[in-house]
């Protein structure tokens, strides 16, 4: 990577820390999600009337854990996707080195696609 890359993306990386740094020191703001408020507006529909069909078997004792849990599922899934993607790209490439064309008449210079 060229130095002067390196410099923009540290400076918009130091961008966004004091941003967030800034934001979580001065505000009293709770980040919620979208759950809390279709609560409130199906509330505000029936009347509050409303009895949900099920209930959750399991509720994480904090909204930090329910965050955690979150990104740990997220990261799982970045993980698979980026395995396969790299996965099959290292395959397309490796078989381009040794000329296999799995059975397809193509050309090497022909780009190959994942």
């Amino acid at each position: 990577m060229s130095r002067k890359l390196e410099l923009i993306v540290l400076a918009i990386l130091l961008v966004f820390a004091v941003q967030f740094f800034y934001m979580s020191s001065t505000t009293d703001a709770e980040y919620g999600g979208a759950d809390g408020e279709a609560e409130g507006v199906i509330n505000e529909l029936t009347g509050g009337t409303y009895e949900p069909n099920a209930e959750p078997f399991w509720e994480p004792p904090s909204g930090e854990i329910e965050s955690l849990l979150f990104g740990l599922q997220a990261a799982i899934g970045a993980g698979i996707i980026g395995y396969f993607l790299g996965y099959y790209r290292a395959k397309n490439r490796y078989e381009d080195e040794i000329g296999y064309n799995d059975g397809k008449n193509r050309s090497k210079s022909e780009p190959r696609s994942l």
